[in-house]
């Protein structure tokens, strides 16, 4: 996987951090939508460590 493709998949991750993020904003307290907003965030954590870290560390 060149470069390119890494940036490409760093964005679409950014975008779903984002996303997570938002919908515990608007949950309205939901807990079912707060836990599960969690959940994305904590896979969205791994995939920043194995993708977005790699781009931090090796610019």
């Amino acid at each position: 996987m060149n470069r390119r493709e890494i940036r490409k998949l760093d964005v679409h991750i950014k975008t779903i951090k984002k996303a997570a993020q938002e919908l515990k904003e608007i949950s309205g307290g939901i807990q079912a939508v707060d836990r599960n907003a969690e959940r994305i965030l904590a896979s969205v954590k791994m995939l920043e460590i194995n993708i977005s870290d790699v781009l931090d560390v090796n610019p």
